[in-house]
């Protein structure tokens, strides 16, 4: 039968070489002489360092096209509350989301069985896969999800026939 998976995923090298750069850019930015601004990684969570808010803004600035140039969708990007750590220092952590939520896959799924498109789809631990007797079904789940769910980056893979 045939099926395909929708996943969300990155590509943890990339975030590695858009942070790198990130680094490199700030060091050599005029505005951030003397500046303690840089982005450190663990695995998949990024942490943002800055002097002040409005520079700390600089950084992210910086950040996204970095990310966007090496195919990372900036929706996969969740920022939590900015953090004061001495003086007028502050810190962002950033984390870099994968998988799609168990909320996001029941709604994936709830959209799929109430669009009547013959396909039907399962929840398998961070990803939904999607089977169907016809190919054609299965591409107009994939264009009707594609349409429908904006607020997270999906890729569809495994189409099998």
């Amino acid at each position: 039968m045939p099926s395909f998976d929708i996943v969300s995923e990155v590509d943890k090298q990339e975030v590695k070489n858009a942070v790198e750069q990130t680094n490199k850019e700030v060091g050599n930015r005029f505005d951030f002489k003397g500046s303690d601004a840089r982005v450190e990684q663990k695995e998949l969570e990024l942490t943002v360092y800055a002097d002040d808010e409005y520079k700390l803004g600089q950084v992210l600035d910086v950040l996204r096209p970095r990310m966007v140039k090496r195919s990372i969708d900036v929706r996969s990007l969740e920022l939590k509350d900015v953090e004061k750590i001495g003086g007028d220092k502050v810190k962002q952590v950033v984390i870099v989301r994968t998988g799609v939520p168990s909320d996001k896959a029941k709604q994936i799924g709830k959209l799929i069985k109430e669009s009547k498109i013959k396909v039907q789809s399962s929840i398998q631990g961070e990803t939904v896969r999607v089977q169907g007797a016809k190919r054609d079904d299965l591409q107009a789940a994939i264009a009707l999800v594609r349409k429908e769910v904006t607020d997270l980056p999906l890729q569809f893979i495994n189409f099998r026939d």
